[in-house]
C-alpha cells in the first residue's frame, strides 16, 4: 500500500477496518475489499496530484514539458528554426532568452550572442561604421580615427583584415548582405570560425634533432592554437582570446600568462583562467620563466636562435617548434599540451567517442598500455587471440605490429577516451579465424600500410575502422608533405572481408574484388586527383563492392560494384596518357545509386540521382573547392566559402557535400539569418563572412 492509500485508510472508522481485515483474513487475500477499493482511489488521487503538478511546472520556461515550449515560444512571437544539428539552437534555452535579447535588439552584444546560440560557433560582431574614416566632430573627438594606420603599433597591424581591426577604412557602398561590402554606416558583420581548437593533453612530441622537438607527432610544422576562455557575460564582445586563432609569436610572448601555465596533473580540469600550453620534460612542466617565444625557422643545417647554454626553453608557436636549452640533458620523454586546429571531429581526436564503445564482455581480456604493459607488441601478445587493448595516453608508439585472432573471437585496439596516440608503425599485419573480427578506434597511424594478406591461412571476416588516421602518403615530411604519395594506406588482399571505415581520414586503398567496403563521414585521399584512391590490387583493376555515405575522396575510383554513394564528393581527374578511360568507373552498373553527389560528368556509375554536375546543364560547370587538400593543415579537406551553392546545400537534406555534412554548414547559417531578420534594428544590414 503506498503512503497515500495508507494515510487514507487510517482515515476510516476503525470498526470498518477491523471488519476489513477479518474479510481478508477469511478469503486468505492480502487485503480487503476496503482497502483495495480505497488503494484505486489513492491512485488516481496521486496521478491528479502529478498532473496538477505538471499544470503548475507548465506555466514556466524551465520546467515546463518539451511538448509546452513551442506554445509558449508562440506567446511572446519566437520563431522556431530548422533544428537540424543536434545539441545547436535549443528551443528552450532560446524561448528563455528571448526576452532578455528584445530588451537589447538591434545591439553588436546581441547579435553576437545570437551567432553563437543559434550555430555554435564562436563569433565576433563588428559595426563597422565605427571604422569608417570621417570628417572630425569638435563635440564628438575620435582620436583613433586615423586615416593612415600607425606603423609603429605591430600589436594592432597584426589584426588588419580580420574581426579585430581597429584601423578605419573609406566607406564601400555594396551590399554587406552579399558578402562583397563591409565598411558603410548601416552596415553589421557577424565573423565565425568554421576551424576549432582541439586539445592534445600532453601529447609526446617529435624529435627532429638534438634539443630540437615538434608539437606534431608527426614531425611536422604545423601552427598552434589558442584555447578559447568562454564569454560568461552577454554584456562582453568576444577577444581575440575568445576564439580559436593561432598563436603568433607576438601575442604568446605578450600574453605568456594568459596562454601558458603549470598545471598539477594532466586531468585538471581547465576554466578560464587556466591557459592551456604546458611544456613537460621527464615528466615534470617547465616553469613560465623559463619559456621564451622566437622564430625557430629553417637555418642551414640547424634551426635558427639555437638556444644557448642558459637554461631557457623557446618555443615557434608559427611552426608547432621546440627547442631544449643546449646545456640541458638529452630528455627521456618531451610532452607538450596544446591546441591543433581542425574543422571537425573525424579522424584521431580527443573527442567524445564513448557512444561508439562496445561493453566489454566479462570474459574479456583487456590490457592497458602504458599502465601495465610497457608497448602494443607485449600487450597483444598478453590477451592471446581475443581481447580489448586499451591506449591510456598520449604517447607516440614505434612498432611493428601482427595481430593474429582466434576463431570466432575479435581484437580492438582503442584509445581511450579522451585521448590519441600516435602508432609510428614499420608493419602492420592483421589475420583472423573463422568469423573473427578487428576494430580500430581513436588511432593516429603513421609508416606502414595496413595489410590484411591472402594467405591461405587468413580468414578474417571484419575490419572496422572507428576514428582514425592512417595517414595519406603513409608519412609526413617536416614541410607538411606526404612521404610515399604511391603507398596505400590499406591493402586488403582478402576475398569475403567486410571493411567499414567511421569518421575517419585515410589514404589510398587497394583491396580484392571480391571483398566489400563502406565508409561513412570520412576522408579517402590519394593526396592528388589524379592518383588512384580507390582500385583493385594491381591499381588497374577493380577494388571492393563499394558503399559511401557523406564522404569526400581525392583521387581516382574503380570499384567492381557500387551499392549507395550519397552526399559525397568525388574529386577526381585523368592525367595525360592515362590508361583509365574515365575518373571515376564501376564495372559493375546494373545494380547501385549514386545520389546527391559531386563526381566527374563522365562517370561510369550506376543510376545518378540529383548528382552535380548536371548532365542536363553541361555548359553550367560546378566543382567543389577545397580552403585545403593537404593533409596536416587546419582547413584540410574543408569546402571554401567559393565553392558554389549548388555544392554548399547538394545534399538530400541541402547541407554540404562531403566529410563534412554532419556539421550542418548552410543550414546554420540558414538558421542565423532567420534570426538576423528579427533581431536588427531598421536600416540595418547584417552579413555573415567565415573567418576560418
Amino acid at each position: 500500500m503506498s503512503r497515500e492509500a495508507e494515510r487514507l485508510y487510517q482515515l476510516l472508522p476503525a470498526v470498518h477496518r477491523i471488519h476489513d481485515a477479518r474479510l481478508a483474513r477469511e478469503s486468505g487475500l492480502a487485503r480487503g475489499p476496503l482497502e483495495s477499493l480505497i488503494t484505486v482511489f489513492a491512485e488516481q488521487i496521486e496521478v491528479m496530484g502529478e498532473a496538477l503538478d505538471q499544470l503548475h511546472d507548465d506555466a514556466f520556461i524551465e520546467t515546463c514539458a518539451d511538448w509546452v515550449v513551442p506554445y509558449i515560444g508562440d506567446l511572446i512571437g519566437y520563431e522556431g528554426l530548422h533544428h537540424a544539428v543536434p545539441g545547436i539552437a535549443s528551443p528552450r534555452a532560446e524561448v528563455a532568452h528571448t526576452i532578455a535579447m528584445r530588451r537589447r535588439k538591434g545591439t553588436a552584444l546581441v547579435l553576437e550572442q545570437l551567432a553563437r546560440d543559434v550555430t555554435g560557433l564562436d563569433a565576433r560582431a563588428v559595426e563597422y561604421f565605427q571604422r569608417l574614416i570621417v570628417t572630425q566632430y569638435m563635440n564628438h573627438v575620435r582620436p583613433s580615427c586615423l586615416q593612415s594606420p600607425a606603423l609603429r603599433h605591430g600589436g594592432a597591424l597584426e589584426w588588419l583584415g580580420t574581426a579585430f581591426e581597429a584601423q578605419c577604412r573609406t566607406v564601400d557602398v555594396r551590399r554587406i548582405d552579399t558578402g562583397r561590402g563591409r565598411h558603410n554606416i548601416p552596415n553589421v558583420g557577424l565573423h565565425l570560425w568554421r576551424i576549432q581548437a582541439c586539445s592534445r593533453s600532453r601529447a609526446a612530441v617529435a624529435r627532429d634533432g638534438p634539443h630540437r622537438y615538434r608539437a606534431s607527432p608527426l614531425n611536422h610544422d604545423l601552427p598552434l592554437y589558442n584555447r578559447p576562455a568562454a564569454e560568461d557575460d552577454i554584456t562582453h564582445l568576444a577577444h581575440p582570446d575568445n576564439v580559436p586563432l593561432p598563436l603568433s609569436r607576438r601575442r604568446l610572448a605578450r600574453d605568456l600568462q594568459r596562454h601558458y601555465g603549470e598545471r598539477a596533473h594532466d586531468d585538471a580540469p581547465l576554466d578560464n583562467a587556466q591557459p592551456a600550453l604546458v611544456l613537460w620534460v621527464d615528466g615534470a612542466a617547465v616553469e613560465r620563466a623559463a619559456i621564451r617565444v622566437c622564430d625557430l625557422a629553417d637555418d642551414g643545417a640547424g634551426w635558427a636562435h639555437t638556444p644557448a647554454p642558459d637554461g631557457l626553453y623557446r618555443i615557434d608557436p608559427l611552426r608547432g617548434r621546440i627547442a631544449l636549452p643546449a646545456d640541458a640533458p638529452d630528455p627521456a620523454d618531451v610532452r607538450l599540451t596544446w591546441h591543433e586546429g581542425f574543422s571537425a571531429d573525424i579522424g584521431g581526436g580527443e573527442y567524445e567517442r564513448g557512444a561508439s564503445f562496445a561493453p566489454p564482455a566479462e570474459a574479456m581480456a583487456v590490457a592497458r598500455v602504458p599502465d601495465e604493459h610497457a608497448d602494443i607488441a607485449s600487450a597483444l601478445a598478453a590477451i592471446g587471440g581475443a581481447g580489448l587493448v586499451v591506449i591510456t595516453d598520449n604517447g607516440r608508439y614505434p612498432a611493428s605490429l601482427s595481430i593474429a585472432i582466434d576463431d570466432d573471437a575479435g581484437i580492438e585496439i582503442r584509445a581511450e577516451n579522451g585521448r590519441r596516440p600516435a602508432l609510428l608503425l614499420d608493419s602492420f599485419e592483421i589475420r583472423g579465424g573463422a568469423n573473427s573480427a578487428c576494430v580500430l578506434s581513436g588511432l593516429l597511424i603513421s609508416g606502414a600500410t595496413l595489410e590484411v594478406p591472402d594467405d591461405g591461412g587468413n580468414a578474417l571476416a571484419r575490419l572496422d575502422l572507428r576514428d582514425c588516421t592512417l595517414v595519406p602518403g603513409l608519412a609526413l615530411t617536416p614541410a607538411g608533405e606526404p612521404l610515399d604519395a604511391d603507398e596505400p594506406a590499406m591493402r586488403l588482399a582478402l576475398p569475403g572481408l567486410e571493411t567499414r571505415i567511421e569518421r575517419s581520414i585515410v589514404g589510398r586503398l587497394r583491396s580484392h574484388p571480391r571483398a566489400r567496403l563502406s565508409a561513412v563521414d570520412s576522408i579517402i585521399d590519394a593526396t592528388a586527383p589524379e592518383r588512384i584512391a580507390f582500385a583493385g590490387l594491381d591499381d588497374l583493376g577493380p577494388g571492393a563492392a563499394l558503399s559511401l555515405d557523406a564522404c569526400t575522396v581525392i583521387g581516382k575510383l574503380h570499384a567492381a560494384e557500387i551499392g549507395l554513394i550519397s552526399n559525397c564528393i568525388l574529386l577526381a581527374l585523368l592525367s595525360d596518357g592515362d590508361a583509365w578511360p574515365v575518373a571515376v568507373r564501376s564495372t559493375r552498373r546494373q545494380v547501385g545509386c549514386v545520389r546527391f553527389s559531386w563526381l566527374p560528368l563522365d562517370s561510369r556509375v550506376p543510376v545518378r540521382h540529383r548528382c552535380l554536375p548536371d548532365s542536363d546543364r553541361p555548359d553550367h560547370p560546378v566543382a567543389p573547392r577545397f580552403t585545403s587538400r593537404r593533409y596536416g593543415t587546419p582547413a584540410y579537406a574543408q569546402l571554401a566559402t567559393s565553392t558554389p551553392r549548388e555544392v554548399l546545400q547538394g545534399a538530400d537534406d541541402e547541407g554540404e557535400m562531403g566529410a563534412f555534412h554532419h556539421l550542418y554548414g548552410p543550414q546554420r547559417e540558414t538558421n542565423l539569418r532567420i534570426r538576423l531578420a528579427e533581431y536588427l534594428r531598421v536600416g540595418l544590414s547584417a552579413g555573415i563572412f567565415y573567418e576560418s
